[in-house]
């Protein structure tokens, strides 16, 4: 797929992180034809696959990665649109404003007249602003008094002499206009002054009619005097002469009302007597026949606007009046799901859904603290049954909650973004009290088993409503992890605390364990027995939280406290750097190879077999164990990469303790307990001091390396039965030991390459014997690796070349092959007791090592 992308564009086949892939398709020139004509020009058909392929998980990585981003940012969400919303009512509001500042400015240019200020055509008089030297005119003093006289009127809300006032000031406007005799600007000051005040006197009518009190009397004649209002027509004289309107009489009393006026005045005695017995479905019916006739109203036009507004304004403070009443009475604890359901449609079907809504959560919240409440003080200890209870009850609410919401909402998202935030809010409650009540002493003190079982109760009651489509998982794993990741610190911990207390008293024979153990394990010491139960506890109960992604932690909370025990076996082997482990209790150190193959058993069985077992609990479900017996399990799940990893990793461990295991006995052979080299250069050069022939047999080290494989061999064979592969890789491990410090060892490579004493015929003969017995013995015993004879061939040639440089031909001062060969077998059965003493001539000093081959028990000569 690399070829298919130019350098910079997006790759499929790299590990990178979704913002990396979607940054080609951000800017702000993608051509998806474009994109697609490049990518396949010269793409095969099979990359063309891959790229879709690539390209759909892109996808769904996409939209998971939005799904989480959503869950996660909710109350940030509803916060930004709340805030949204209010600036734009804000903006709204100022809008207007400015129209109106706008609408006034553009009034008051209008009626200012500024031609009215020049005297005649083309000229105008000088108008002079010095006000303070003259008395001011008749008129002006009229203008000033009428103003304020008016202000007076309106202020008191003396609405016939108000009326009065204004059609006097609309008198004289009409005489100034005939004679001149007031100023234009003083004539557009007192017509703007006139309908300010008509249409203040208009607006306290109209508010004075809207009032619930008011009768269909009150209500006709605010009506006719907002109507005179707005046509300016004379209260006291409505005609003026030929042709006008008659008087308009304001005497209602002597009229009867109207049809709809009667039944306006019914409708909201009748409204507000319903309202106040609380008949909740008649209140009901009687608002939806208001709204019936408001619309039939606007159709026909049979009702006056005002008695339809004072209709609409009635029906609306009635319906809150009743929103009031309803939710009330909700919210009372007395209250059964059924009549909350019932009292939230009801609010909505008012009009008031988000109302509704909140008081629908808000009931379940607070019948959900109420039932808390009595389990707490319920005398239950805090446990799994009071996570058990708490748990069903809080996720049993939220699941109410959100059936409630769907069944009466819908999936509107103005209300499933509040239900999912509320959910939010009660699961954090949820988690909170988990932690402080249940939780936090156990994950402090290494309960893993309480923790793992209180946090798998509590996650299986959440999962259940993802199939509601509340997700909620998320938010209570983010707080239970942590309480999961100290408690399984603490275990491990113990673990290591324990295992190290029994160590420091381990006798390090294998047995098996007590009786009782429910499956069939090898022997192992009592430390191994230890940790394998407690290992095997912990992974049974960290299994329980196997879904929850823990698995990888505690796989690697298994190899570490597998090292740190491989680490204590280490030290308990003798001669070790290390006698204690890092909290400075000593390991109880094995004297004897069976106690220090014990060692190995011990290391070996666990990362083989035990901790392989214990891991399956630790795989995904799909992984899951079949029924059959544990021996079979374990052969076929070791198949699993994960247990073929752990198993990698365990074994590093094992080869540590087998290097040191080698490393100390080869150190054991090569050294006295002085610390003087036994092996070196001076045992073949003193050789040829002597003219005298020896007896040929391999060197004592040789023999000793030899006894301690055979007795390695026969402890192995017995503590690793059905592992012969171990053995064979342990005696091939102390063999290669032994012969890799012979080719590295400069002082004896020092000594016969450059030594005063270059090495003779005796001395070359002895190497080369001792080299072909150690092949020899490995050979028959199958631990002949082909590392170990490489490096044997090596140290003989290098022993070759350096007898050459003396100018003599190493191979005339040796016999043939046959001859070491069979000097390597009797030596081999002699040593095996497969043969005696007796039956070859012995008169090489060397023969003195030959009776410690019947009873050999290892060690030094």
């Amino acid at each position: 797929m690399s070829s298919l992308l130019p350098e910079g564009d997006l790759d499929f086949g790299q590990e990178v992180t979704l913002s990396d892939k979607l940054k080609a398709f951000k800017t702000s020139g993608f051509d998806p034809e474009n994109y697609v004509s490049a990518k396949c020009r010269t793409t095969s058909e099979k990359e063309i696959k891959h790229l879709v392929t690539c390209l759909l998980d892109l996808k769904k990585a996409s939209a998971e990665e939005m799904r989480k981003s959503v869950y996660a940012n909710y109350p940030s969400f509803i916060r930004v649109s709340r805030e949204i919303s209010d600036l734009e009512g804000q903006l709204v509001a100022l809008r207007n404003l400015l129209s109106n500042r706008a609408t006034i400015i553009h009034t008051l240019a209008e009626g200012v007249d500024v031609e009215s200020m020049s005297s005649g055509p083309g000229s105008r008089k000088n108008v002079s602003f010095d006000f303070e030297d003259r008395e001011p005119s008749k008129m002006e003093v009229w203008f000033s008094q009428y103003k304020d006289n008016l202000n007076i009127l309106l202020a008191e809300k003396r609405v016939d002499e108000a009326l009065a006032s204004l059609d006097e000031g609309e008198r004289v406007v009409k005489e100034q206009k005939s004679n001149d005799s007031m100023t234009p600007s003083m004539l557009s000051s007192l017509q703007s002054a006139i309908t300010a005040q008509r249409q203040k006197l208009a607006d306290q009518i109209a508010e004075s009619a809207c009032q619930p009190s008011s009768s269909v009397i009150e209500l006709r004649a605010s009506v006719e005097i907002i109507k005179r209002l707005a046509e300016g027509v004379d209260v006291e004289s409505m005609s003026s002469g030929p042709g006008s309107r008659k008087n308009v009489s304001f005497d209602f009393e002597d009229r009867e009302p109207s049809k709809m006026e009667v039944w306006f005045s019914q409708y909201k005695d009748n409204l507000n007597i319903l309202l106040a017995e609380k008949r909740v479905d008649e209140a009901l019916a009687s608002l939806d026949e208001g709204e019936r006739v408001v619309k039939e109203q606007k159709s026909n036009d049979s009702m006056t606007p005002s008695m339809l507004s004072s209709l609409q304004s009635a029906i609306t403070a009635q319906r809150q009046k009743l929103a009031d009443q309803i939710a009330e009475s909700a919210c009372q604890p007395s209250s059964s799901v059924i009549e909350l359901r019932a009292s939230v449609e009801i609010i909505k079907r008012l009009g008031d859904g988000p109302r509704a809504h909140t008081l629908l959560l808000n009931s379940h919240h607070h019948k959900l603290q109420s039932k808390i409440q009595g389990i707490q003080t319920s005398g239950s200890t805090y446990g799994v049954a009071y996570t058990a209870a708490l748990s069903q009850l809080v996720f049993s609410i939220i699941a109410q909650a959100s059936s409630d919401s769907l069944a009466i909402f819908g999936d509107q998202p103005l209300y499933t973004s509040e239900l999912v935030t509320w959910s939010v809010k009660q699961t954090n409650t949820f988690a909170h009290l988990m932690k402080r009540h249940v939780i936090a002493s156990p994950s402090a003190s290494g309960g893993l088993r309480t923790v793992a079982e209180c946090v798998q109760i509590s996650m299986g009651h959440c999962y259940l409503l993802e199939a509601r489509g509340l997700a909620l998982g998320p938010v209570l794993l983010r707080h239970f992890r942590p309480c999961v990741e100290q408690a399984l610190n603490a275990n491990l911990k113990r673990i290591e605390q324990s295992t190290a207390a029994l160590a420091a008293a381990d006798d390090w024979s294998l047995n098996f364990p007590p009786v009782g153990s429910m499956i069939s394990q090898p022997k192992l010491s009592s430390s191994a027995h230890r940790f394998n139960v407690m290992v095997q506890e912990m992974c049974e109960d960290i299994g329980l939280l196997r879904s929850l992604q823990f698995s990888n932690r505690a796989m690697e909370g298994l190899v570490q406290v597998f090292n740190s025990y491989v680490h204590m076996l280490v030290n308990a082997l003798p001669g070790s750097s290390e006698t204690e482990n890092l909290e400075g209790r000593i390991v109880r150190i094995a004297d004897d190879e069976a106690q220090q193959i014990a060692l190995l058993a011990n290391a070996l069985l666990l990362s083989e077999e035990l901790l392989p077992r214990a891991a399956i609990k630790l795989l995904p479900l799909q992984h899951g164990l079949p029924t059959e017996s544990p021996r079979k399990v374990s052969d076929r799940q070791l198949r699993t990469p994960e247990q073929r990893e752990l198993k990698k990793r365990l074994q590093r461990f094992v080869d540590q303790l087998r290097d040191s295991f080698c490393r100390k006995h080869a150190l054991d052979l090569i050294f006295t307990e002085d610390g003087v080299a036994r092996l070196n250069a001076q045992m073949y050069s003193i050789m040829d001091d002597n003219s005298q022939e020896p007896e040929w047999f391999p060197s004592p080290v040789y023999q000793e390396l030899f006894v301690k494989l055979c007795t390695v061999s026969s402890l192995a064979s017995d503590m690793f039965m059905g592992r012969e592969r171990f053995t064979t890789l342990l005696l091939i491990r102390l063999t290669e030991t032994v012969i890799l410090w012979l080719s590295d060892e400069q002082s004896f490579w020092e000594e016969i390459e450059h030594g005063q004493k270059p090495l003779g015929p005796f001395g070359l003969r002895q190497f080369y014997l001792d080299l072909q017995f150690v092949i020899l013995f490995a050979s028959q015993g199958r631990y002949l690796s082909r590392n170990l004879h490489q490096v044997i061939k090596n140290i003989i040639s290098r022993v070759m070349d350096s007898v050459a440089s003396t100018n003599t031909d190493p191979q005339s001062l040796l016999p043939e092959d046959e001859w070491f060969t069979d000097i390597g077998q009797i030596a081999i059965n002699m040593l095996t007791g497969n043969d005696t003493a007796e039956n070859v001539e012995v008169t090489s000093p060397t023969a003195a090592v030959l009776p410690i081959s019947s009873n050999y028990t290892g060690g030094k000569s």
